[in-house]
C-alpha cells in the first residue's frame, strides 16, 4: 500500500443536503496517486483518531480530492463545522480500489445513501457505459444525481418511498438492465442484492464495505471483517488494507 501524509487545504465547503457534506481540498501529493474507490484519513482537531472519508473525486492535474460525507458522530460533526481555508492533516490514499471498467462494455453502478459518493469517480471513467441506479430514502436525500449525469452516465433513480424515481430499492433498477460488471457501495442488503443478481448473470462484481476504522492501514484491526475462501471457509480481513472493494465472491454477507 502507497501512501503518504499531507496537510491539505479546504478549499470549498457546501452542504448538499441536511447533514451532507461536500469538501473540495487542494492535496497535490494525494490526488496524484489516487484512485477510485480508495479513502483518505482525516485529522479530526481535538481528536486522537482520524475520521476514514472515501474519495468521491480527484482531479490530479488541479491537484484536488473531493470528499462527500455524511455527520454520523462528534467527529464529522467538527469537520462540517470547519471553515474554508482550514489546513488538515490527511493520509492517504489508503485501500484497493475498483478495477478499470472494461472499455465498451456496460458497467453497473448501484449506490445507496452515503454510499453513492464512493461511485462518481469509477462511474467518470465508463461514461456513457456505466448504467448508475442510485437508492435514497426519499427525494430531499438524494445527491451527486446531476454529477452522474455530467459524467454521461445513464443514472437511474429509485427512493423508499417513491417520491422521487422508482418507488423501491436501487438494485430493483438493476433487473431490467444488461451489464458486463458491476460495483456497489451502501447498506448490506444493497449489497446483497447485487451480489446475487450478479450471480445470476455470471457477471464479476466488487462491493465497497464500510466499517468503523481507526489506523487505515491494517495496524489497529479494528475493522476486520468476515471474507470467504474458495471453499467457503470463513476468515476474517480488513476493510482498511484488503478492501474497502472487495470481489463479492469473498465478502461473507
Amino acid at each position: 500500500m502507497s501512501y503518504q501524509l499531507e496537510n491539505g487545504t479546504l478549499l470549498r465547503a457546501a452542504e448538499l443536503t441536511p447533514g451532507v457534506f461536500d469538501w473540495t481540498l487542494s492535496a497535490p501529493q494525494i490526488a496524484a496517486k489516487a484512485r477510485p474507490g480508495q479513502f483518505v484519513n482525516v485529522q479530526v482537531p481535538g481528536k486522537t483518531l482520524r475520521r476514514p472519508i472515501s474519495l468521491c473525486g480527484f482531479d490530479a492535474s488541479a491537484g484536488t480530492l473531493r470528499l462527500v460525507f455524511q455527520i454520523r458522530g462528534e467527529g464529522t460533526a467538527i469537520l462540517a463545522s470547519l471553515p474554508e481555508g482550514t489546513t488538515l492533516s490527511l493520509l492517504g490514499p489508503l485501500g484497493n480500489g475498483f478495477p478499470p471498467p472494461e472499455a465498451g462494455k456496460n458497467v453497473l453502478f448501484v449506490g445507496g445513501g452515503i454510499g453513492v459518493p464512493p461511485l462518481l469517480q469509477a462511474a467518470k471513467g465508463a461514461g456513457e457505459n456505466a448504467l448508475v441506479c442510485l437508492g435514497f430514502r426519499t427525494a430531499s436525500a438524494v445527491i451527486l444525481k446531476q454529477d452522474f449525469e455530467a459524467n454521461g452516465n445513464r443514472v437511474y433513480l429509485a427512493t423508499d418511498d417513491g417520491t422521487a424515481g422508482h418507488h423501491g430499492f436501487a438494485a430493483d433498477c438493476a433487473r431490467a438492465l444488461s451489464f458486463a460488471a458491476a460495483y456497489a457501495c451502501g447498506p448490506a442488503p444493497m449489497l446483497r442484492a447485487v451480489k446475487e443478481l450478479c450471480r445470476e448473470r455470471n457477471v464479476p462484481c466488487w462491493l465497497s464495505l464500510e466499517e468503523r476504522m481507526a489506523c487505515g492501514i491494517g495496524a489497529c484491526l479494528g475493522c476486520a471483517t468476515p471474507l470467504l475462501r474458495e471453499d467457503g471457509s470463513v476468515y476474517y480481513g480488513h476493510v482498511c488494507k484488503d478492501g474497502p472493494v472487495f470481489d463479492a465472491e469473498k465478502v461473507n454477507l
